[in-house]
Formats: C-alpha cells, sequence, structure tokens
C-alpha cells in the first residue's frame, strides 16, 4: 500500500468512529509510558495523555529533536519540520500562511507547538484528527497542500540521506533497541512525535506570580488579568484553564470535550459562509453549522507566535482586541464581503465589549506576561546540527 493511500486509509477510519464524536469518556486503561522520561512539567499541572504504541524515552526524544530540524526529511531536501515550527517564535513561524518546500501555500497559519501534547485535537479544525503520529504523516507526504513533499518514489532517497549521516544510526538503535530493523517510517514518525510532545512551557511571569512571586509581573498585567477573566470581555470561556484554551485533554480527565468554535471572522453574502478554502469543521463533517468553526488555541506564548487566527490574517495583540471588541470583523468590500459580526453561526461569547486605552494596554500587559522565555531560549529544544 502506497504512503498517501495508507493516511487515507487511517484517516478515514478515525473519521468513520470518532469525528461526529467530539467528547468522550476515557477509562482507568488511560495510557501512562513514560518511565523513562522526565517531564519538564510543573507539580500543579497534570501530565499529558500518552499513547500505548509510543512510549515516551529521552533515546526516541534526542532522535527525533534531530529529525524535526533535518531539512533532508524532505522532497528536495529544503525544508525541516522547523522551518514552519521555529523556537524563537514559540514554534510558529511568524508568517501568515505557511509555505511548503515547493513554495505551495497552505491555507492556514502554522501553529504553535506549545503543549501539544494535550490537545484532544491536533490541527485548527479537523475533530477526527487526535494524535500526533497520525498528524504527521500529513506534512511528510500529503498532497495538498504538499509540505515536506515526500512521495512514494522519493522516500527511498529520503531515506539514503538519512542513512548517510553518520549519527542516526546510533540514535535509531537507541530509540528503538527492540526492533530488528531501521530507518522506517513508523519510527521517524514516532520519534519526532515524541519529540513534539516534550514541548511543554509552564514557567511564564503569569506562572511565577501563581507560584508565589507577587513581583514576576506588573500592576498593569495584574490588571489585564482581571479584565481577560471578567465576563465583560468573556475570553476565558474559550481560553481559560492551565493551558489558556478550551480543548485541553490530560490524565487526571475522565470526560474529555473537543469544542471548535465561529469568531464571526468572515459572513460572505451574509450566510455565515467562510472562504471555499478554509471552511472550518464543515469540511470535514459537511454539517452546515460548523461553517467557520476552528479550534482554539493555548494562548501561552502569544505575544511571540503573531499573525494570528486560522488563516494568520491578523497582525497583532491590539488587532485581535480591535476584532474581538468590535464582536466579530466587518469586511466591506472584494469576494469575501460580508458583516462577521451578524454571522448567524458566531459563538455566543463573541459579542463585544467596549475597552479604554489604558484597559487595552493592560489585557496586552497581561497576555505578555505568558511567554515563557525559558522555554523558547532552552537549548534541550534547539537545534542540534548548529552544535555538531
Amino acid at each position: 500500500m502506497s504512503i498517501l493511500n495508507l493516511i487515507a486509509y487511517t484517516l478515514l477510519g478515525v473519521f468513520i468512529f470518532s469525528c461526529l464524536d467530539r467528547s468522550e469518556t476515557t477509562t482507568s486503561g488511560d495510557i501512562i509510558s513514560d518511565i523513562d522520561f522526565t517531564w519538564n512539567i510543573p507539580d500543579n499541572i497534570p501530565l499529558p495523555v500518552i499513547p500505548e504504541n509510543n512510549s515516551m524515552t529521552e533515546a526516541k526524544f534526542q532522535l527525533g529533536r534531530y529529525l524535526f530540524y533535518d531539512e533532508r526529511l524532505s522532497g528536495n531536501s529544503s525544508q525541516s519540520c522547523s522551518s514552519c515550527h521555529q523556537q524563537d517564535k514559540a514554534f510558529s513561524d511568524g508568517i501568515d500562511l505557511a509555505i511548503g518546500s515547493t513554495g505551495e501555500i497552505h491555507p492556514r497559519n502554522s501553529q504553535s507547538l506549545v503543549n501539544v501534547a494535550y490537545n484532544p485535537t491536533i490541527t485548527w479544525a479537523n475533530p477526527s484528527l487526535r494524535d500526533l503520529e497520525t498528524q504527521i504523516m500529513i506534512p511528510l507526504f500529503g498532497e495538498n497542500p504538499i509540505e515536506q513533499g515526500i512521495t512514494d518514489e522519493s522516500l527511498p532517497t529520503v531515506i539514503q540521506r538519512l542513512k548517510e549521516e553518520a549519527i542516526y544510526d546510533e540514535l535509531f538503535v537507541a530509540a528503538f533497541p527492540n526492533d530488528s530493523e531501521h530507518y522506517t517510517t513508523e519510527q521517524i514518525v514516532k520519534a519526532i512525535a515524541c519529540f513534539v510532545r516534550a514541548l511543554t512551557s509552564f514557567n511564564s511571569p503569569y506562572d511565577q506570580f501563581l507560584a508565589g512571586d507577587e513581583t514576576a509581573i506588573s500592576a498593569s498585567a495584574l490588571r489585564g488579568r482581571d479584565l481577560f477573566f471578567s465576563e465583560s470581555l468573556e475570553c476565558f470561556h474559550c481560553h481559560g484553564g492551565y493551558n489558556f484554551t478550551d480543548s485541553v485533554m490530560d490524565r487526571t480527565m475522565t470526560f474529555i470535550e473537543r469544542p471548535f468554535h465561529n469568531t464571526g471572522l468572515f459572513n460572505i453574502d451574509g450566510n455565515g459562509d467562510y472562504p471555499d478554502d478554509n471552511q472550518g469543521v464543515f469540511e470535514i463533517t459537511g454539517d452546515p453549522d460548523d461553517r467557520g468553526k476552528f479550534r482554539a488555541v493555548t494562548l501561552r506564548n502569544v505575544a511571540v507566535s503573531a499573525p494570528f487566527m486560522h488563516d494568520g490574517s491578523i497582525a497583532t495583540l491590539d488587532e485581535v482586541l480591535d476584532f474581538y471588541s468590535d464582536g466579530g470583523r466587518n469586511i466591506t468590500s472584494g469576494p469575501n464581503q460580508g458583516d462577521g459580526r451578524l454571522n448567524p453561526l458566531k459563538d455566543g461569547f463573541v459579542t463585544g465589549f467596549s475597552l479604554s486605552e489604558e484597559e487595552r494596554s493592560d489585557v496586552v500587559s497581561f497576555l505578555e506576561s505568558l511567554t515563557d522565555s525559558t522555554f523558547i531560549e532552552n537549548s534541550r529544544f534547539q537545534n542540534p546540527w548548529n552544535s555538531n
């Protein structure tokens, strides 16, 4: 079976059995398979769920780190995973729409990988895509759009490139000591998933404040916090909790929800439509009520992960506040013309609000206090090829 057919069958199976069910009850058999791995997670934060068939190990993490930063893991040796997920930008890329290895532009913004281990769904708007191992196959081998651009024909060449790098022999054997064969697609995917799951960030100034350091954030940020968690702004409904999103999963949960939201970014012709190539969950379910629904991303490190929204169409945090204070976006001309404030499918929490200039500055200060400099500067997550 070809790589592309394997992806298609995998996603079809996941869709049939789970996509229409956006919640689930977990059992006592939930997986904890990280006995050979040390998490950098505070005691007050629950540990993420790890799949039974891909335990966390230090050796697998290290192999995944090398692969994540290796441009040879693309069809034309021009792009690595890190091309769209850069550490100084909280593992996003700083541009509105991602660009693949052949120059093809992705219709969506590259999400930050901060705390992706806690996501019950992985991408912007696919309720059926629930684990990193399945998702990683898509940028590596997918054709619409082309990202890493590996095909059935080019895969042997890509593997040979890796084999010619001496350090990989040691890394693959250490990561998969019980396997008789190495350099397999499954091993590559599992190792990258292991590295990405370890990208946890819980040491921002706001975290330090919560831990008892009253000097960690400014008075302005404290006022901004109160506004953020107020019923007048409503931000916390979609961006609350320890990961600042309502889309979260961890080992303490017995009931997992997978929410998606329409924020009124578009309302083409006044009927609730979004652009044809960016219709949200509707593209998966076919349910007209799912038009424009996307996952609320974590706000951790949000100040370094601009631009914002699923299409990268909002450039700054100030502009994000403009958008939400207006209760949506009014596009007055062009092919996407329509008043998003009146979108009939818009989430009920996006109603608009008023802020003074000082209050606006306070909210931005609070959002900036969620930047974890120890995460974006952590040498453990940096490009290992730079030191070789």
